[in-house]
C-alpha cells in the first residue's frame, strides 16, 4: 500500500500516509463535500489517512460519521496545536508522510512531511502555511486528486 512518486530533480518519495487539517482544508464552515468525501474514500484504499482539529467548529463527530471507520479524525486539545500536528507526522514517518493544511497551525506539519501540499480554499490560506508548503492548489480535491494521480505532481514539482 502506498503511492510511489519520483520527480525529476527534486525527490522521490513513497507516501503511506496522508495528514490533513480539518477546518479550512477539508471543509468550509464546518461542512464537508460530499465529492471531498467520496475523495478522500478513494485516497484511503491507497494509503492511511488522518484528519487533525483542534475542531472549533464542533463538527468532528458528524464529519467522522461521513467519512466512515477507514478515515480516523483526531481532535487534539490545548493550545499548542502546531507543535501537536508535527509530532503526530514524526510519529508516522516523516519521510512516508504527506501533510495538506491551509492554516498558521498547520505550517510545522507541511514542513516537517516528505510533501506538503498547501489549500487555498473558500477559507484562505496562511501566508506561512503557503511558504512552507512544497505546492500550493486552489480546492483539497485538487490535493487529493494529486495523490491519487502523481504524474501531475511530477509536472508541477520537476526541476
Amino acid at each position: 500500500m502506498g503511492i510511489s512518486i519520483e520527480v525529476p530533480g527534486w525527490q522521490t518519495v513513497h507516501i503511506k500516509a496522508v495528514v490533513f487539517d480539518l477546518n479550512g482544508t477539508l471543509t468550509v464552515d464546518g461542512e464537508i463535500q460530499l465529492h471531498t468525501a467520496a475523495l478522500l474514500q478513494q485516497l484511503s484504499q491507497k494509503v492511511s489517512v488522518y484528519v487533525l482539529t483542534a475542531d472549533t467548529l464542533n463538527s468532528s463527530a458528524q464529519i467522522q460519521e461521513q467519512l466512515g471507520g477507514s478515515i480516523k479524525i483526531t481532535v487534539l486539545s490545548g493550545a499548542e496545536t502546531t507543535s501537536a500536528k508535527r509530532s503526530f507526522v514524526q510519529k508516522l514517518g516523516p519521510t512516508h508522510t504527506a501533510a495538506v493544511g491551509n492554516g498558521a497551525n498547520d505550517i510545522e506539519m507541511l514542513e516537517e512531511a516528505a510533501l506538503g501540499i498547501a489549500v487555498l480554499g473558500h477559507e484562505g490560506c496562511s501566508v506561512g502555511a503557503c511558504l512552507k508548503a512544497d505546492l500550493l492548489v486552489r480546492h483539497v480535491n485538487d490535493a487529493v486528486n494529486m495523490l491519487l494521480k502523481p504524474q501531475r505532481l511530477v509536472a508541477t514539482l520537476r526541476r
